[in-house]
């Protein structure tokens, strides 16, 4: 689909398609002119595509001499943030932040072909990070973390506070959702993190 320049996220009242195209066009060149705001001396480019569980999703790209630079979103986060968030830039900025420390190019990591590949990024990237980035954010809070199964969602990854022993005191993140921030060049981590926070001041508002 081509791309029309606009800033708003909020598209006019169209049929269903229309108005998810123009949706889609919006948040697309919202974040394409941020970026080139953000980051003038780098060439920025995009792509959109859809997940089949998580609906449309989008890649932005800075280049800069040898060096290219890729994150993936969902349209739905993009849209959120901007919407209701005061520091919505900030929080895209992280993003490219973070993988602009790296030496080398950050691409797209390639999707597995197999669930031998996949059971290999789980086992040697996924699930070891996330263990480790959980227990050193809470630390020295016992931590537990572990694979589970969940009858909606099917595999899932949770994190609990062993401390912890009345009300909810843990998180549950599917398998398939980890992936697929880990094929955008996101830290799967961060949400199990950000979910614990809120289990955590939840616990602590209550005990006020």
């Amino acid at each position: 689909m081509s791309i029309e320049e606009t800033n708003e996220l909020n598209p006019e009242q169209q049929s269903p398609n229309q108005e998810e195209t123009e949706f889609i066009k919006n948040g697309f060149n919202l974040v394409m002119a941020t970026l080139k705001e953000q980051f003038p001396e780098y060439e920025v480019d995009g792509q959109v595509g859809k997940h089949q569980l998580h609906g449309p999703m989008m890649a932005f790209t800075l280049k800069e001499a040898e060096k290219t630079y890729t994150c993936g979103f969902f349209l739905t986060e993009i849209a959120a943030q901007f919407q209701s968030n005061p520091h919505a830039i900030m929080w895209l900025n992280s993003f490219f932040i973070d993988l602009l420390r790296s030496p080398e190019s950050r691409l797209l990591p390639n999707p597995p072909q197999s669930e031998d590949d996949a059971k290999d990024i789980f086992d040697n990237h996924i699930i070891p990070h996330c263990t480790q980035m959980v227990r050193e954010e809470f630390d020295p809070e016992p931590m537990h973390v572990d694979l589970g199964l969940n009858p909606e969602h099917g595999p899932v990854l949770e994190a609990s506070f062993v401390n912890i022993i009345e009300g909810n005191n843990t998180c549950a993140i599917p398998l398939h959702y980890l992936l697929t921030l880990y094929l955008m060049n996101r830290d799967p981590a961060d949400n199990i993190i950000h979910a614990l926070h809120q289990i955590k001041n939840m616990q602590e508002a209550t005990a006020e």
